[in-house]
C-alpha cells in the first residue's frame, strides 16, 4: 500500500507503541475468530440444526468474503484514510458478531459469518497500513511487525481455548459475542490514539472486479456444497452450472483486470514465476489446512466425545509444531534460501495430515493424534515464512500492498474452496459408508454411524494430504528464486 507520502508527517508519532497495542487488539479480534468458531461449531450445528452438507457455510462465509473483498479493502483503506477505515471495520465487525451470536437459524448465522469477513477485509489491511506509517524507522519497523505477527501467529492458539472455555462454560453464541467488548476497547482507544492518513495519487476503485471474483468463488463454494446433497450430487444441472458458472466468472475477472486502469489485482505481480509459485502453494495449503481442522475438531468431539475444552487444547499441538518450525524457518531463510523450505514443508505437513486418515473409534491423543499434528505444524511454518517473503520479490515498492494482500486472499479463498470440497468428499463418504452397513440393533446403529463419520472424515484427510503434495511439487517446479533475491527492509514489513 501506498505510504511515501505520509512518511514524514508520521516519523516521530509519540503515540505510536500504544497506537500499536490498539491495533494488535483489532488484529487480534480477527485471528481469534476463525479457530474459536471452529471449536463452537459442534455446538452451533445441534443447536440451529444445520445440516452436515450446509455446516461448512459457518467457516467458508467468512473466509470466502474476507479473501474476496481484501484486496479492495486495501484499496478503500489507502483511499478513504486508514483511521477512518479502521473504526468502521471494528464497528462492523462487532455489529456482524453480534447478529451472529443472536443467530435463530443457520441462513443467519452464515450471512453475520459472511458480514464479519467483509469487515474483517477493511480492517486487517487497515492495520497493516497503519503499522507501515507509524513506523518508518527500519528497526523500529520490524520491531513492530514482529509484534503483529506473533499476535497473528498465537491467535488461533488463543481462540482454541477461549472457544473452548466460552462453549463449554458459558454457550456457544459467546464465541460471537465475545468481540463485542474487544471491539469497544479498540473504538473508545482508536479515536484519540490512532492518527488518521492517506495515500495520494489515483483513488478509483475496481468495483467491477470485486464483485465478479467474490461471485465467481461464491458460485464455485455453493457448487461443491451441493454436490455434497444426496438429491444433488457431482452430475445435476445446479451443480454443474454453479461450478461452471464460476470458472467462467473468475476468467471474466482476468479480462477486467487486463483493461482496468487500476485492477484490483495488477496482473503484473502474479506474472513472476516465483510469486506465482508462491500463491498457488498458498491456495493450495490454504485448501488443504482450514478443511482439515474442520474435521479434526469433528472428530475430537463427535466420535471421541471430548468436551469443547478439551478439544481446545488437544488442537495445540498444530500451534506448538507452526511456532518451533517458525522460528527455525526465518534463522535457515537467509542462509539456504527459500526454495527447500517450501519443498519439505508441504512434504512434512502432508505426511502428518495422512497420518491423520488412520483415526478409529479410540485412537490414541499422545500416540497418534499429537505427533501427527506437530508434524503439521512444523511443516506449515516451514511454508509460511517463505512464502511471505517469495511474495515480494522483485515488486515495486507502490505494489507491495497488493502483493501482500493477495498472499493473505489466496489462502483465504483455498481454504474456503479446500473446506467446502473436503466437506463434499466428507459427506458423500459418510452416506457411502452407511448405505453400506445395515445394523442388526440400535446399539449396532450408534456404532455404525461413528464408523461412518470415521470414514469421512479419513477420506477428508487423505485429500487434504494430496492437495498438500501438489504444493510441494508446484514449488520444487516453480520456484527458482534464491537467498540473494529475497527482499530486505522496509517493503518487507508489508507482509503481515
Amino acid at each position: 500500500m501506498s505510504a511515501t507520502s505520509d512518511l514524514a508527517s508520521t516519523e516521530a508519532n509519540p503515540r505510536r507503541w500504544v497506537a500499536l497495542g490498539v491495533i494488535a487488539i483489532a488484529q487480534l479480534m480477527v485471528v481469534l475468530d476463525a479457530t474459536v468458531v471452529n471449536i463452537a461449531l459442534p455446538s452451533a450445528q445441534r443447536a440451529l440444526d444445520i445440516g452436515d452438507a450446509d455446516r461448512q457455510w459457518v467457516i467458508t462465509a467468512y473466509t470466502l468474503a474476507f479473501g474476496g473483498l481484501l484486496l479492495l479493502g486495501g484499496r478503500i483503506a489507502d483511499y478513504w484514510g486508514r483511521k477512518r477505515t479502521f473504526i468502521v471495520g471494528a464497528l462492523g465487525f462487532a455489529a456482524a458478531s453480534a447478529l451472529g451470536g443472536l443467530a435463530q437459524n443457520g441462513p443467519m448465522l452464515f450471512g453475520a459469518r459472511a458480514l464479519q469477513g467483509a469487515f474483517g477485509a477493511l480492517l486487517a489491511p487497515a492495520s497493516l497500513a497503519l503499522l507501515t506509517v507509524l513506523f518508518t524507522e527500519a528497526r523500529e519497523r520490524a520491531k513492530a511487525f514482529a509484534v503483529y505477527g506473533a499476535i497473528a501467529g498465537g491467535g488461533s492458539a488463543v481462540g482454541l481455548l477461549l472457544g473452548g472455555v466460552l462453549t463449554e462454560y458459558a454457550n456457544w453464541r459467546w464465541c460471537l459475542l465475545v468481540n463485542i467488548p474487544i471491539a469497544i476497547a479498540v473504538l473508545v482507544l482508536a479515536v484519540p490514539l490512532v492518527p488518521e492518513s492517506k495515500a495520494q495519487g489515483n483513488t478509483k476503485y475496481d468495483i467491477p472486479g470485486a464483485v465478479v471474483v467474490t461471485l465467481g468463488l461464491v458460485a464455485l463454494v455453493y457448487g461443491f456444497n451441493e454436490a455434497a446433497k444426496p438429491d444433488e450430487g457431482w452430475g445435476s444441472p445446479l451443480t454443474l452450472s454453479c461450478i461452471i458458472g464460476g470458472l467462467l466468472l473468475l476468467a471474466i475477472f482476468v479480462l477486467i483486470e487486463k483493461r482496468v486502469s487500476n485492477p484490483l489485482l495488477p496482473l503484473r505481480i502474479v506474472q513472476d514465476r516465483n510469486r506465482a509459485g508462491a500463491y498457488i502453494t498458498s491456495l493450495l495449503v490454504g485448501a488443504g489446512l482450514f478443511g482439515a481442522f474442520l474435521f479434526l475438531i469433528l472428530y475430537l468431539q463427535n466420535v471421541l466425545g471430548y468436551t469443547p475444552l478439551k478439544a481446545g487444547f488437544a488442537s495445540l499441538p498444530v500451534t506448538v509444531g507452526v511456532l518451533i518450525s517458525a522460528t527455525l524457518a526465518s534463522n535457515l531463510l537467509p542462509r539456504i534460501g527459500p526454495k527447500p523450505l517450501m519443498v519439505v514443508g508441504p512434504i512434512l505437513a502432508a505426511v502428518g495430515m495422512f497420518w491423520l486418515r488412520w483415526i478409529d473409534l479410540d485412537t490414541s491423543f499422545w500416540g497418534h493424534l499429537m505427533p501427527a499434528q506437530v508434524l503439521l505444524g512444523l511443516g506449515l511454518g516451514f511454508t509460511f515464512v517463505p512464502l511471505s517473503s517469495l511474495a515480494l520479490i522483485g515488486v515495486p515498492e507502490h505494489d507491495a500492498g497488493a502483493a501482500s494482500a493477495a498472499l493473505n486472499a489466496t489462502q483465504q479463498v483455498g481454504g474456503s474452496l479446500g473446506t467446502a470440497l473436503l466437506n463434499t468428499i466428507a459427506t458423500t463418504a459418510i452416506a457411502a459408508y452407511v448405505a453400506d452397513h445395515v445394523p442388526t440393533s440400535p446399539q449396532d446403529g450408534e456404532r455404525i454411524g461413528l464408523l461412518a463419520q470415521i470414514n469421512g472424515y479419513s477420506a477428508a484427510f487423505t485429500w487434504a494430504s494430496a492437495l498438500i503434495i501438489v504444493a510441494a511439487v508446484v514449488s520444487a517446479v516453480m520456484i527458482k528464486a534464491h537467498r540473494e533475491d529475497l527482499p530486505t527492509g522496509p517493503a518487507a514489513a508489508h507482509v503481515g
